[in-house]
């Protein structure tokens, strides 16, 4: 169990460091850097000799090679396919003394690797058959294997890193389709959480609700995670629509407390196929729609998580572990609401853009850390 517990502090602070990364290479415009996956150009690190550079050409004329996006598209591939070994890893050191469920655990991940090969080689449906079953596999053991959480849970984290390969791949293939770019950042997010309440499951120690003394804060908790989530959604449809700078001024939005925007052409989900939306699609209301309910989501999660603070510092009287996570979720509240600021006042640096989707990360992850603090435990 020491080891498992170090295993999967590593998987989480990776997935951590991913997110980031994603973020990084979205804000940057660099989603499509390869135009072809999981190779870059046909090469599993990406072109740089000329001769590499001018086949490649030849090959994309609608996308020509630029480095400068290639490696950051290509390294966060490499990242990725790292953190899905450590996650087989975890379920498989989960499920190794039960013979039948690692068979379904190494089953798993040898069609997932056959369907990335048949991928790559051109035969399209029968990868997407494979990865339906490598996804399948591992699905059954989260619903049926309910007597060690070790298993089900390992075995619910590698069915979603499968999917988020997929979903890496038609990010690729649809042409940054914003409806699977924001679906891809919240599987990233949804993989470092899970990841994060497996390092907490495993060390077993965190718990401040003997008793269930503390039901009505559990509750308040749960309402902040569902907020963040909520919020973590909107901020993505929002990058993934350019919409970040729509209301290039705070706290008004061009210049206007209600400005007009266009809510349905903003948030319609499905736009066809054979689109290119590097840059967006969407008409100026449409992206300050967009950017106008992230800003009003902002609001909800400032007031429902900071009276969770306020909850928390209150109940801390009784325990101090209790008011220190709290405290934990304040000051990552607080840089997150500034961070938000500060990306529309000085006009989406990347830096602080990709600041503010590492701090909702660290956001996402304290919540669940005062969750699982707050799970109902007898003495």
């Amino acid at each position: 169990m020491k080891w498992f517990s170090r295993l999967a502090l590593l998987a989480s602070m990776l997935a951590w460091f991913v997110v980031i990364l994603g973020a990084f290479v979205r804000l940057s415009d660099a989603g499509l850097g390869c135009p072809d996956w999981p190779v870059c150009y046909g090469h599993l690190a990406w072109p740089t000799a000329e001769e590499h550079v001018a086949a490649a050409n030849e090959a994309y004329p609608e996308r020509p090679v630029e480095v400068h996006k290639a490696w950051k598209e290509q390294v966060h591939r490499h990242l990725a396919a790292m953190l899905g070994v450590l996650v087989l890893t975890l379920a498989l050191m989960a499920s190794w003394s039960n013979s039948r469920r690692r068979g379904f655990i190494i089953t798993s991940a040898v069609t997932a690797a056959a369907g990335t090969v048949l991928y790559i080689v051109g035969w399209p449906m029968v990868s997407l058959a494979l990865s339906a079953v490598a996804i399948g596999l591992p699905l059954y053991g989260l619903f049926s294997w309910k007597d060690d959480w070790h298993a089900r849970h390992t075995a619910g984290l590698l069915a979603l890193i499968i999917f988020q390969a997929m979903l890496g791949m038609w990010t690729v293939t649809m042409l940054v389709k914003p409806i699977i770019v924001t679906a891809h950042l919240l599987g990233g997010m949804a993989t470092w959480g899970l990841l994060w309440l497996l390092y907490l499951r495993s060390r077993g120690q965190l718990a401040v609700n003997t008793g269930n003394r503390f039901a009505g804060l559990r509750t308040l908790t749960f309402a902040a995670l569902v907020a963040v989530i909520v919020q973590i959604y909107l901020g993505g449809w929002t990058s993934t629509n350019y919409a970040a700078l729509a209301c290039p001024d705070f706290p008004t939005c061009q210049g206007e407390w209600l400005p007009a925007m266009d809510l349905a052409e903003g948030f319609k989900p499905w736009r066809g196929l054979g689109v290119d939306y590097e840059g967006g699609v969407l008409e100026n209301e449409a992206r300050v729609g967009v950017h106008y309910v992230h800003r009003l989501g902002a609001i909800a999660v400032l007031l429902i998580v900071g009276s969770l603070v306020f909850r928390a510092r209150r109940a801390g009287q009784q325990d101090g572990r209790l008011r220190l996570l709290g405290a934990s979720v304040g000051v990552l509240l607080v840089a997150q609401v500034l961070l938000g600021i500060s990306v529309v006042k000085y006009g989406l640096p990347l830096w602080l853009a990709v600041a503010h989707n590492g701090t909702a990360a660290l956001l996402l992850a304290s919540l669940i850390t005062l969750a699982y603090a707050l799970r109902p435990v007898e003495q």
